[in-house]
């Protein structure tokens, strides 16, 4: 039976025609709707092909061609970018953002073990590999004997020793390959597949070009510790630590955006699994009270910010190894005036740049400052997270957001404790990496948290869409 059911449908579907003329007539005819039973097999041949290949036996139009076909075909394989990305690429922005935070402490290691300007050529393509010869080793040692930090501070080394810091920095910088290589690869397929969003793949092509730039701002800083014309004569040779908080700020900047773009890919998906339940969140948030909240964990951040910028400072003047104690510095809680705005480091002679100079190139000023800032932040911690918990914000204050707002209570803490412990003993190498790491963890724990107290208006968008299909099914 089943061999005869196409040629019942041909027979049924031309009953309806007119059968005295001939094809080539009924083609000339103006197109007409089609009947019932040509509709009812068109939802069922609902397919690109299963229609031209309809429209060739049933219609009285032109039949399609094959080149329209695969016009149509074509334009449907050119697809256009989705509403929301792949929770895949989610979880890889934020495991590339924990890598960043690994070698933004690795670095802050080779720094503190000197080894930094061992390697002092910048080669992004054959400096991959490091020495494998002994003529090789001889070669790179020769270039590091004619730097002033071999000739000032390390004149006794040999070349066993050498190998350990040029190590240090290689390793450095071929994580910093690495990670270029496992962003940029990965967000030009999901740009070319398709598998994000159009403000998702803006945001990709920002980060990848960040960590490019990222990659020439790390030998700017080197090179300005290979010439002693940036140092004063028979200093401790060092980099430029105007470059170096350059350094470490792009560090930071490309840690941030990675991190808020994979959280935030993450979240739009778990709140479309769940629109009620989104909307839920998405008016707790709308609340009045909140606002002032959200205002102050964003002053928050930038506090948080400027105070890592300030020790990057102190890093970079290794501020770090005078006045070790606290809350002191020497006899009182400040050094003196003196000290303090010294007209040493002004280089006008109507020393009109002795402020600023001081404020950045003062190792007094410049700890007293990242004092003062660590310790209003401190307290402006403390302050916001007193003022969670009273009144109409504790009320309307989300739970994830005051589980966040206690966990950087906690980071702050850890981090005062870092901080001072760093001082007192003198700036130990582990300590100081850890006082370095605890401050990317703060900035990690205030960024979460304003994260938690926003829902971007595309997933509110996406939310409301959804919510609006669900009742047009029901």
């Amino acid at each position: 039976m089943s061999p005869l059911i196409p040629g019942l449908r041909r027979a049924a579907t031309k009953l309806a025609l007119n059968t005295f003329v001939c094809r080539q007539c009924l083609r000339q005819q103006p197109k007409t709707a089609p009947s019932w039973v040509l509709r009812s097999l068109q939802v069922r041949y609902a397919s690109t092909e299963s229609q031209a290949r309809f429209a060739r036996y049933f219609t009285s139009s032109a039949v399609p061609t094959d080149a329209a076909v695969g016009s149509e075909a074509s334009k449907a394989g050119k697809k256009a970018f989705p509403e929301t990305s792949s929770k895949a690429a989610g979880y890889w922005l934020i495991g590339s953002a924990v890598s960043v935070f690994g070698i933004v402490v690795f670095g802050g290691l080779t720094r503190l073990t000197e080894s930094g300007l061992s390697i002092t050529e910048w080669k992004p393509v054959t400096g991959s590999l490091p020495p494998l010869t002994q003529a090789d080793w001889e070669s790179e040692f020769e270039k590091y004997r004619a730097s002033p930090e071999f000739h000032l501070l390390n004149s006794h080394m040999d070349l066993e020793e050498f190998k350990k810091i040029y190590f240090m920095e290689w390793t450095h910088r071929l994580w910093g390959r690495f990670i270029g290589l496992s962003f940029v690869l990965p967000s030009a397929y999901l740009i070319v597949r398709r598998r994000v969003s159009a403000r998702v793949a803006g945001h990709l092509v920002g980060i990848s070009a960040l960590i490019g730039f990222q990659g020439f701002i790390g030998w700017w800083m080197v090179k300005s510790g290979l010439k002693d014309d940036l140092f004063a004569p028979g200093s401790h040779p060092r980099v430029s630590q105007y470059r170096l908080a350059t350094h470490l700020a792009t560090a930071f900047v490309c840690y941030s955006w990675m991190l808020l773009v994979g959280l935030r890919i993450l979240r739009t998906k778990r709140l479309l699994a769940s629109p009620s339940s989104a909307q839920a969140l998405i008016t707790a948030l709308k609340n009045p009270a909140i606002a002032p909240f959200r205002r102050y964990v964003s002053l928050l951040t930038a506090l948080v910010s400027v105070t890592v910028l300030s020790g990057a400072l102190v890093a970079g003047l290794d501020a770090g190894l005078i006045y070790n104690e606290f809350p002191k510095m020497g006899l009182g809680l400040t050094p003196p005036a003196s000290e303090l705005w010294s007209k040493f480091y002004s280089r006008k002679e109507d020393e009109s740049d002795l402020w600023w100079r001081n404020m950045l190139e003062n190792p007094s000023l410049v700890q007293l400052d990242h004092r003062i800032l660590a310790t209003t932040t401190f307290c402006a911690v403390l302050a916001l997270f007193a003022y969670s918990r009273t009144g109409r914000v504790a009320a309307a204050l989300p739970p994830k957001a005051r589980k966040g707002m206690m966990g950087v209570v906690h980071l702050v803490s850890l981090q005062v404790v870092l901080g001072i412990s760093t001082l007192i003993y003198m700036v130990p190498i582990s300590l100081a990496a850890a006082h370095q790491a605890g401050s990317l963890a703060l900035l990690t724990g205030v960024l979460v948290l304003g994260h938690r107290l926003r829902v971007p208006k595309s997933t509110i968008s996406l939310v409301q869409k959804r919510i609006k299909a669900a009742g047009k099914t029901r």
